[in-house]
């Protein structure tokens, strides 16, 4: 393999993935045309590992991957000595818990690496989370035994921001509060002043690679920090607006017909097979 030459780190849903999250036969061949060529490929996504391992596998990628945006960093078959986990205290979960009434909470999923654990009053609707629980996987202050990663709370359209209000005063110190993007009245909430570029950076440094010389593709506000700190920061063409702006490009295409796959093969010059 020729020297490393970029660090390219991908958004998964709605970058990678076309809108019915799943990768194409052309996404497929850039990206392992990539590798080839001595780039490194790496996801940086806000899916947890459990939703992405597959991923990373159809790809063939080898690097350390990123979850929970940026919370998570490992490396899914191997040993990376730089794997790192930022945690969230578990009683502000057992918190959220006791006020999941008032403020109309339907879903609490809280996870991590080997976690999973969740409380919901009906089938989210979700597509991140199982329709129903098993035994095993139902969230309580009993079965929450370890601090988590990431939370994820569903919850009526007309609670969100009093929700988000009620967290950011009384833990706003320790967490931040992200709403998700799209139809879905959900926020997550990650270890304070965590993201995306947080993993980028950790694997940069593994692999001593520069920040001019990192490739970053996003489409949504959680993808802000990434953007701005890459090199060379791409939104896609159905990114929001605030992303497009401050990103360096944007590419012609967006996820649902080879936006990433088009603009990679272009930019890097790959010879695709």
């Amino acid at each position: 393999m020729s020297e490393i030459k970029k660090l390219i780190t991908i958004d998964l849903d709605g970058t990678t993935l076309n809108n019915a999250s799943k990768l194409s036969a052309q996404t497929i061949r850039v990206i392992k045309a990539a590798q080839s060529a001595g780039h490194i490929v790496s996801i940086v996504t806000g899916r947890p590992n459990r939703l992405s391992t597959p991923i990373y596998d159809e790809l063939a990628l080898q690097s350390p991957m990123i979850n929970f945006n940026g919370s998570l960093g490992f490396n899914p078959h191997q040993r990376w000595s730089e794997e790192y986990q930022y945690t969230i205290n578990r009683e502000i979960v057992l918190d959220l818990l006791a006020v999941r009434d008032d403020y109309q909470i339907q879903l609490i999923a809280a996870e991590g690496k080997n976690l999973f654990l969740a409380q919901q009053q009906a089938p989210s609707g979700l597509n991140f989370f199982p329709a129903t629980l098993e035994t095993n996987e139902i969230l309580s202050s009993q079965s929450l035994n370890e601090d988590p990663t990431s939370l994820t709370i569903q919850v009526t359209e007309n609670k969100l921001q009093p929700l988000s209000t009620y967290i950011e005063a009384k833990f706003g110190s320790l967490v931040d509060v992200n709403p998700w993007g799209g139809p879905h009245n959900v926020i997550e909430i990650g270890h304070k002043g965590i993201h995306k570029a947080t993993g980028v950076e950790k694997i940069a440094h593994y692999y001593h690679i520069q920040r001019k010389d990192i490739i970053a593709f996003g489409d949504e506000s959680n993808d802000n920090a990434m953007i701005e700190y890459a090199g060379w920061g791409v939104a896609m063409n159905n990114a929001n607006d605030h992303l497009k702006s401050i990103a360096n490009d944007v590419t012609q295409l967006n996820n649902e017909h080879d936006g990433l796959a088009t603009y990679l093969q272009d930019y890097l010059k790959l010879d695709v097979v």
